[in-house]
């Protein structure tokens, strides 16, 4: 029996600074409010920083995983058997495949603060989507887990 590899899971999370601009946005909502008073500049700041948070920390929630015989990435599931050839993207090919190169009809989760990715053809030819193009910072793993899946 051969070991099973180990799956791969990613959760794209926000940059640092976008968690600054959280907080600076709940400082501007608090000086809206400064002329109203002391509580309503606190309930601004918290408020304020609380929901933008709640903004931010959905966004950067988004995950890509490869777990049995599937590649979920988002709310797509992939049976792996339906893939093809997965590229490793550097942050030049990458920015190219996300303008230039992309096709409309590929499924694209990209995150613009991530600079590589992963481009993996879609096999199916019942299936219009031609590739998969998933932002992540671990390309290589991403990768070599879609591999150790598809021999499995």
């Amino acid at each position: 029996m051969q070991p099973s590899a180990p799956p791969f899971d990613e959760r794209l999370t926000a940059p640092r600074s976008w968690w600054v601009i959280c907080f600076l946005f709940g400082i501007a909502c608090a000086l809206m409010l400064l002329p109203l008073g002391t509580l309503p500049l606190l309930a601004g700041l918290v408020g304020g920083t609380a929901a933008s948070a709640v903004v931010v920390s959905s966004y950067g929630s988004i995950r890509i995983r490869v777990v049995g015989d599937a590649l979920v990435a988002g709310d797509a599931r992939i049976p792996v058997s339906a893939l093809g050839e997965a590229e490793v993207l550097e942050a030049e090919e990458a920015r190219a495949w996300r303008s230039y190169k992309a096709d409309t009809r590929a499924f694209m989760l990209l995150r613009s603060y991530i600079p590589t990715a992963v481009r993996v053809k879609v096999t199916d030819p019942q299936d219009p989507t031609p590739y998969l193009y998933l932002s992540t910072r671990e390309p290589k793993a991403l990768v070599a887990a879609l591999k150790a899946a598809v021999r499995a």
